[in-house]
């Protein structure tokens, strides 16, 4: 897949990129996306690889309308995404999720119930998953409640994928009865938000964002029933319609990622970054030669509008920047967008810079 890297510019020109829905027009698809979508929280379940892949989201009315918002849960607490742009169509609502490229498109299956899919619109081929949903307060993962082995703790972890090749990672892991919450630890990013449950000596866990589904399943394993002597895990890691890895994982407190530094540096001969790419405005270019960071410091992010891990970065790193620019630092974001298109790469950079930062990004 080619990706086009771009260079996006102020967030505020995203004003002049506002839909011109007529009044009227608004009115009704409001109207009709409320009648499907019940205020208060829902359960739904993505069917992905045999598998059964639960999330979590709630319905508010706000200003008159329905919003959606995904919820997950972690480590870090709880997040939830804002989903405000809802139409209808027909006997079904598309439900635009967040600021990726993707939606849920529903229809009403019985009162109270949803079914529908899961669409990505920036896969190269057709992506549609299969998705229900039913309204009411439940758990995140239905049904056993067995007394679980505890799963707390810090697991050095190894995933191999089905042409197997490897990646350390590190899992850490709080559990509370049978709920556990937690993250896996990469060299290029974590996995966010997890959450899920322990029946026994098994664990599931799973989260969904709008751009990436997630299911990981584990069972514990060792020499005897005693938690201080069943110290691994194995376990698989399905991610959305075909991804698939098998993780291991042994208990050890000490476990860590390489350091960072010898995954990322310049190459030999090299002492600075200089780079020239297209930016959002059709004909203009960034350089961090440019003369506005001539004798600043200047931090490079590299981000997609498809990536969470790079939603997370920005928000940390806008307030950052509107905190220290007075002191000569700036920040270039350069945007590896899926589409090899300018036409449609740049309007999603600078939706994702305008939502997600509220800053320029390159």
């Amino acid at each position: 897949m080619k990706i086009l890297p771009l260079a996006l510019l102020g967030a505020g020109l995203l004003a002049g990129c506002h839909s011109g829905t007529p009044t009227g027009a608004a009115e009704t698809t409001a109207t009709s996306a409320a009648a499907l979508l019940t205020p208060g929280p829902w359960r739904g379940e993505l069917a992905i690889q045999g598998q059964q892949l639960p999330f979590l989201f709630e319905v508010k009315t706000e200003g008159g309308k329905p919003v959606v918002y995904l919820i997950n849960k972690g480590l870090n607490g709880e997040e939830r995404l804002r989903c405000d742009e809802i139409s209808a169509a027909g006997d079904s609502a598309t439900i635009k999720l967040h600021v990726f490229d993707a939606a849920l498109v529903v229809r009403a299956d019985g009162k109270d119930q949803l079914k529908g899919t899961w669409v990505k619109y920036d896969a190269k081929t057709p992506y549609r998953v299969p998705l229900v949903a039913t309204a009411g307060n439940k758990p995140l993962f239905e049904g056993n409640a067995d007394k679980a082995v505890s799963f707390t703790g810090t697991w050095q972890t190894e995933f191999k994928d089905e042409t197997g090749a490897t990646y350390p990672a590190v899992g850490v892991f709080k559990q509370n009865g049978n709920d556990v919450i937690g993250t896996f630890l990469t060299t290029t990013g974590d996995y966010r938000y997890l959450a899920g449950q322990a029946a026994g000596s098994t664990l599931h866990l799973s989260t969904f964002d709008g751009s990436h589904a997630f299911l990981f399943t584990g069972k514990l394993y060792g020499d005897g029933v005693a938690r201080d002597t069943i110290n691994n895990i194995s376990g698989d890691f399905y991610s959305g319609k075909s991804g698939h890895e098998q993780w291991l994982a042994h208990i050890n407190p000490a476990a860590k990622l390489p350091n960072a530094d010898t995954l990322t540096y310049l190459k030999k001969g090299e002492s600075r970054l200089n780079f020239k790419f297209p930016s959002i405005m059709e004909g203009g270019s960034v350089s961090p030669t440019d003369p506005k960071y001539r004798g600043k410091v200047v931090v490079i992010q590299v981000l997609g509008s498809w990536c969470p891990n790079c939603m997370d970065e920005t928000g940390f790193l806008a307030p950052w920047y509107a905190k220290n620019k007075a002191r000569g630092v700036e920040v270039i974001g350069l945007g590896y967008e899926r589409s090899p298109e300018y036409a449609k790469a740049a309007p999603r950079a600078l939706f994702f810079a305008y939502h997600g930062a509220r800053k320029p990004v390159s």
